[in-house]
């Protein structure tokens, strides 16, 4: 079954809980996803529902879009406050990825020259050079850290590359550091008879000891706010968030932002 959320390339504005008014841009095929990892809280649905058929859109077609809809949201007065990649995937597989964020950085200082571009990532490319270069021209490098034990990130982020790892990951946050947000989804439930939460006190201790290595900009938590497709996870409580965000921040001295 289909699950994906976004059909168009250009999509938006939207009120992001994280971000504020956002312009979406999906560099996913329009009908299908296309990931690197298949996390079980993905609200577009796992992998298994196939790339579709649309296939990822063109360079040129989504400077061209989203030309059209800054240059008609200027001339009507609308309000702005970032443009996000996000959609139906991971927009960093995308191969021309560098070449979109050149475009998109120089289309938006023509309408909305104080709008800052957003990046969602899983983190999972961070190893090209050419998506590490293109994440370091936009505003907000908002980039994934869900659990910082090895067992947790892969049972609930199931990335498909077995040579990802906790391990391998850390050190290429570490290189970006205060250019970096990190983005880390609490949750709680099972899948395949195992059970997962990394809203305990031995996962806020992995996760505060690889946060003090990286010392990013800011840290986001969240939790689970739609349908997921593994169905037994829950949404943390807004008082057991607020309790890990302030030991996060008592212990590292870097900024946490909750939504949930």
């Amino acid at each position: 079954m289909q699950t994906v959320l976004f059909h168009q390339t250009i999509f938006g504005p939207i009120h992001s809980r994280r971000l504020g008014t956002s312009l979406g841009v999906n560099l996913s095929p329009n009908d299908g996803k296309v990931c690197s990892f298949d996390c079980l809280y993905c609200e577009a649905g796992y992998n298994a529902q196939g790339p579709g058929t649309t296939g990822l859109p063109a360079r040129a077609e989504v400077g061209r879009l989203l030309e059209e809809k800054l240059s008609a949201m200027a001339a009507a007065g609308d309000r702005l406050d970032v443009i996000t990649f996000s959609g139906n995937g991971e927009p960093t597989l995308h191969p021309d990825f560098e070449g979109i964020i050149d475009d998109v950085v120089k289309i938006r200082d023509r309408y909305f020259p104080h709008v800052k571009i957003s990046v969602l990532c899983n983190s999972t490319r961070l190893s090209d050079e050419s998506v590490c270069r293109a994440l370091r021209r936009v505003d907000n490098n908002i980039l994934k850290l869900d659990s910082a034990v090895e067992s947790t990130m892969r049972l609930l982020d199931r990335p498909n590359d077995p040579a990802f790892t906790v391990d391998a990951l850390i050190p290429r946050l570490v290189a970006f550091g205060a250019s970096a947000i990190i983005q880390t989804m609490i949750t709680r439930g099972s899948h395949d008879g195992h059970r997962i939460d990394n809203s305990t006190d031995a996962e806020v201790d992995a996760l505060i000891e690889a946060y003090r290595r990286i010392n990013p900009a800011s840290i986001m938590l969240y939790t689970i706010d739609r349908p997921t497709p593994e169905r037994s996870l829950q949404r943390v409580p807004r008082e057991r968030l607020d309790a890990i965000a302030a030991r996060i921040k008592k212990e590292t001295g870097i900024k946490v932002c909750v939504a949930g």
